[in-house]
């Protein structure tokens, strides 16, 4: 497929009148053509396509452009070709002749595949978001919110001995398919039985001990076809067939080998959940639970601006592995933001974004507020609200000493490294003072040993202890109230877009999804404020609406 250059958006003359004749009061789409002038340029796609080969494209453009309107809407790829070929004002807004017939519908999937092979997600949100700075519609310097919602891949939950069935299973079509001479070879009948249909419609054992024996076999097969994939007479390239690769990444998480011997791991000698696979078709989706709620997927992160001059617009989309901590992403998205030159001097998010170390890079590097509950003190001491939390100790950095509440100074300071490089401070007390001392109770628990404090670097500490200060103002609570919108926004791409199911399989594709749903709210949101709606507000029931003002 070749590129045809089309960068010039012009609505032919009879497709405008008669969209203005059945569209007198216009559409959102007519409005989108009309006053937004939405276009993605060819020429920006043209690193996607290889150049004079194949028969003419479709322009990438207009592709670019009818994937955000088919999100829009919520349509399959059949149904947006069939809008295209039919529909007036989706002709209208794509620059179309009436007589235009569209393209196959698979057109759109080729169009996705080649996005993605690219790494040119993002620049479907971020095309736009040019324009509307263009317009006026979006500056930096403002305020943004961001949060995070859970993803469901698009896959079957299974338990580890499904899993480990399937992704045997899973390799052996995949095997089957490229060497299937070589692998009859390698195989006995009873695999047909174990391995010839999806496992979760095996009839698994009911007993523990009978599971615990399938799960043996399963093990001992698969250990018995990587062995024969690994001898010098397989060919080389079956090591690198993607099926085989997590076979062998599953085995070794639910598997090892001890006296010539496959063991099924005991539950507690299983990976992370941030490492284990829980299907080999979908082997980048892990499992979270996050309070009540326990799920198998992603998570994405919106964020979006809140000034009252302007549309709320998504600027940023990121998606993760539903493990990964939402703190993790804060640095992520403040350095996202910088390339676009759209980075706020107020970032509301809640405390599962904020860390001390990101409240220092947040002012040093971004020159931004990062506006959220610092995490709270953990200590025990914290937590009864009786103790001597560190709070309760004055630090002076320039002589290194801490003073206790009873007024004792430190015995020593040093700097040391935790196990993930993390620098901090390991400050301990004289065992004389703290052994008679008559507060001790509600300083340590530690039976015979003195008191020692861990202090963060003196500007994490700082910002740190500063932010829990501040949070407590009823200043603060007031301004925090900003971050609340991002809870309807999250809300409407669940309703409206169904953002917390995925359409696609493994992270890159998974990606696309809530960013090209990250457009099209912005799409409507942009054309509803030109058209003057205001921004809605939170909803309330006709009975919470009767309750008298406070």
């Amino acid at each position: 497929m070749t590129l045809r250059a089309r960068d010039r958006f012009v609505i032919p003359e009879e497709t405008a009148s008669v969209a203005q004749e059945a569209f007198p009061k216009g559409n959102i789409y007519m409005t989108m053509s009309d006053k937004l002038n939405i276009w993605y340029q060819d020429s920006d796609f043209a690193s996607l396509f290889a150049p004079h080969q194949g028969r003419p494209a479709e322009s990438p453009g207009r592709l670019a452009l009818i994937t955000v309107m088919q999100y829009a809407e919520g349509l399959s790829d059949r149904q947006a070709a069939e809008a295209v070929r039919a529909r007036i004002d989706w002709k209208y807004a794509l620059g179309l002749e009436l007589i235009d017939s569209g393209f196959d519908f698979s057109v759109l999937s080729e169009f996705r595949d080649r996005v993605i092979a690219g790494g040119a997600e993002q620049q479907l949100l971020d095309d736009m978001l040019k324009q509307f700075k263009g317009l006026g519609l979006l500056k930096a310097r403002g305020r943004q919110r961001t949060d995070s919602t859970h993803v469901l891949a698009a896959i079957r939950k299974l338990n580890r001995l499904e899993c480990v069935g399937e992704t045997l299973r899973a390799a052996l079509n995949t095997l089957a398919a490229v060497v299937p001479e070589w692998l009859l070879e390698q195989v006995t009948p009873d695999w047909f039985d174990r391995y010839g249909k999806r496992f979760e419609q095996y009839r698994l054992p009911k007993g523990k001990a009978e599971r615990e024996r399938l799960a043996d076999t399963i093990g001992a097969d698969g250990y018995q076809l990587l062995s024969a994939i690994d001898a010098d007479s397989a060919p080389g390239w079956l090591r690198e067939v993607p099926a085989v690769e997590i076979l062998r990444q599953v085995w070794a998480q639910q598997y090892y080998v001890q006296d010539d011997q496959v063991k099924w791991r005991a539950v507690e000698d299983l990976p992370p959940n941030k490492l284990l696979i829980q299907l080999p078709y979908d082997a980048e989706a892990r499992n979270r639970t996050k309070r009540s709620l326990n799920w198998t997927g992603y998570a994405a992160h919106l964020t979006e601006t809140c000034d009252e001059e302007t549309p709320n617009l998504i600027t940023h989309v990121e998606t993760t592995p539903a493990t990964t901590g939402d703190v993790e992403m804060t640095d992520t998205i403040h350095a996202a933001l910088a390339e676009k030159d759209l980075l706020p001097d107020e970032h509301f998010v809640d405390t599962a974004y904020v860390a001390a170390e990101q409240l220092v890079t947040s002012r040093t590097d971004y020159k931004l507020d990062l506006v959220g509950p610092a995490p709270a003190d953990s200590s025990w001491q914290a937590r009864s609200k009786s103790g001597f939390d560190i709070s309760c100790f004055g630090v002076d950095w320039e002589a290194q000493t801490v003073t206790c509440p009873e007024g004792q100074l430190s015995k020593s300071w040093r700097p040391r490294e935790d196990a993930g490089g993390r620098e901090f401070i390991e400050v301990h007390f004289d065992p004389h003072d703290c052994h008679a001392c008559t507060s001790r109770p509600q300083c340590t628990r530690a039976k015979g040993h003195p008191r020692t404090v861990k202090l963060k670097p003196r500007s994490q500490y700082v910002a740190l202890q500063t932010a829990r200060q501040r949070q407590e103002t009823s200043e603060f609570k007031e301004r925090y109230k900003t971050r609340a919108g991002i809870e309807g926004t999250i809300s409407q791409g669940v309703r409206s877009f169904d953002l917390r199911r995925s359409r696609y399989i493994g992270l890159p594709k998974t990606h696309l999804q809530p960013v090209v749903t990250a457009a099209a709210i912005n799409l409507t949101r942009t054309v509803a404020w030109l058209e003057g709606t205001p921004k809605a507000q939170t909803r309330l029931s006709r009975f919470a609406a009767l309750a008298p003002s406070t």
